[in-house]
This record gives structure tokens, C-alpha cells and sequence, in this order.
């Protein structure tokens, strides 16, 4: 850990931040995750960082960019650090930051904590033994296939080609407090509850638990504040900063907004977009009233 991320945590500076992937318009579930990571900031009299996760450049769009900052200032939502704002930390946009992933991917080579995979989606689907978690945005349970593999000279260097996987302790419980109480301490057990997971694409692309580990670290954040569909992602990324010698944040879950169906909000759902409930001249006001 570099001194200046050193000195931020020992002084206590509450950093959070605010993360969107702009594959779609954001929606009023975004809005409110995003309003209590706002609400923790300033009760702390702390930093709110805007981080713009563009990483996959097939369904990151520019228009969704740009209703990003739109829409979520037609909200209400102020940043004291982002892409539009600038701030000490930056690059604030993911697809800017490649080399800070690249080295992390490199040590995590280097100590043997990541192997390559050649497993495709479809081998994995076909797995008797990767069965998808309830939640649709969770890895299946990855069944080993590849467990044994050696990374070549050649593929030390580049990470292109292949699946890269850290390879979870099978058995080891990994267990955090959540800052909200309804969540109270979760404990998760590697192996059972989620397998070896990726860190990197085939298609050189880093994985979201190895960007926001790297991310949230160089940015200096104090508490990540997101949707409780990530739970699991939590006991992933203690790991990641555990390999790779980072600082562990705190965490804050919170509950996902739901439809009338009692599905959780998805991108998919255009009725509830910020951008479409801001076309039809709702208030930002009166939908937080409605929380």
C-alpha cells in the first residue's frame, strides 16, 4: 500500500463512491443505491468519487454515458471527484486505466494466485456442476476444469486468449460485517457458495472484481455502498485485496428496488429509467418521497 493511501485511512477520510456502467439507462434502483452512497458521504462529511465502469466495449455506449451525468444530476446527486469534475485520483473512467489492472493481473500471475482457463460459456453451461446462483448476475459455480493449469512464458506476459481465474481456498470461510444492519455479518465459504472466478476475459478484458478491487484501493475509498445483489462479490474481492496487498474498505448493502411483480429493477426496465420518467416530467422529489 503507497503512502498516500496509507495516510488517508490512518486520518479517516471518508471517501465513497458512485460506480455506473453505462450499458443502458440507469434506473430509479440505481437512483436510490446512489442517493444513500450521496446521504453516508455527507453524514460523514466525506468525498463522494464518480466512477464511470465502461469496461466492456461491446455494450458501453456513448449515449448511455452521456445520460449518465444528466440524469443522475437532474436527480439530485452531486460528486466532488469524477470524469467531468477531475480530482487527484483520475483517470475516473475504467477504460482509461488499463496499466493499473494490468499490473495487478501480473502479480497475481507472479504468485501463482490466477490460472489460465480455456473453458468456453458454453462448456460451462453444460456442466452438470454449474449451476446458476439465484441471482442472474452471479458467476456459476466453476466446476475445475482447468484448476491444474500452468500459465505458459508466453501467456505471463499477455493476458489475451484465455480465460485467467483466481483460484479460491477451497473451504476457507470468508466472513465481513456490512455496515447496513439489516445485514448484519455474512459469511460466504469458498468453494460452496462461489468457485474460482474470473479476474481477466479471453477477449483482454478485466473482470468487474478485479477492476473495482483495484479501483476502489488507488481511489482511496472508505466505504463502498451498492446493491446487495454483490454480497458475494464482497467475499471475491476480500480475497483479491488479500493476494494482492490492498487495503479492505467497508461495506454498506442495500436492498434492491423491485417492480409491482416483485422483480428487481433491470436495465431492461424502460418505464422506470431515469431518463424516461425525467422525459415524462416526473420530479425527483416526489419519486424519493415515494422511498
Amino acid at each position: 500500500m503507497n503512502d498516500m493511501l496509507s495516510d488517508v485511512f490512518l486520518r479517516g477520510t471518508y471517501r465513497g463512491r458512485i460506480a455506473p456502467t453505462p450499458t443502458g439507462y440507469l434506473h430509479l434502483g440505481h437512483a436510490r443505491t446512489f442517493w444513500i452512497a450521496q446521504a453516508r458521504a455527507r453524514e460523514h462529511n466525506g468525498v463522494l468519487v464518480f466512477r464511470n465502469e465502461d469496461l466492456d466495449p461491446d455494450r458501453c455506449k456513448p449515449q448511455y454515458v452521456e445520460a449518465m451525468y444528466s440524469d443522475l444530476r437532474w436527480f439530485g446527486l452531486e460528486w466532488q471527484e469524477g470524469p467531468d469534475v477531475g480530482g487527484p485520483y483520475g483517470p475516473y473512467v475504467q477504460s482509461q486505466r488499463r496499466e493499473y489492472y494490468l499490473a495487478a493481473w501480473t502479480r497475481l500471475v507472479e504468485s501463482g494466485a490466477v490460472y489460465p482457463c480455456i473453458c468456453s460459456r458454453k462448456d460451462l453451461e453444460r456442466s452438470a456442476h454449474a449451476p446458476h446462483d439465484a441471482d442472474e448476475d452471479d458467476e456459476p459455480l466453476y466446476p475445475g476444469t482447468c484448476r491444474n493449469a500452468r500459465a505458459s512464458e508466453e501467456q505471463k506476459h499477455d493476458p489475451r486468449g484465455v480465460n485467467w481465474r483466481f483460484r479460491v481456498p477451497d473451504g476457507e470461510t470468508i466472513t465481513f460485517h456490512d455496515n447496513n444492519p439489516v445485514i448484519g455479518l455474512r459469511s460466504y465459504v469458498c468453494g460452496r457458495d462461489f468457485g474460482d472466478f474470473l479476474v481477466w476475459r479471453r477477449d483482454d478484458v478485466p473482470s468487474y472484481q478485479l477492476a473495482v478491487v483495484v479501483d476502489d484501493a488507488a481511489m482511496s475509498i472508505s466505504e463502498v455502498v451498492r446493491g446487495e445483489d454483490l454480497l458475494k462479490s464482497t467475499a471475491r474481492q476480500l480475497l483479491l485485496q488479500r493476494a494482492l496487498g490492498l487495503p479492505t474498505p467497508e461495506y454498506f448493502h442495500c436492498a434492491l428496488m423491485r417492480d409491482e411483480k416483485g422483480v428487481r429493477l433491470a436495465k431492461r426496465h424502460d418505464a422506470l429509467s431515469l431518463n424516461t420518467l425525467r422525459e415524462q416530467g416526473a420530479m425527483p422529489g416526489s419519486l424519493r418521497a415515494d422511498w
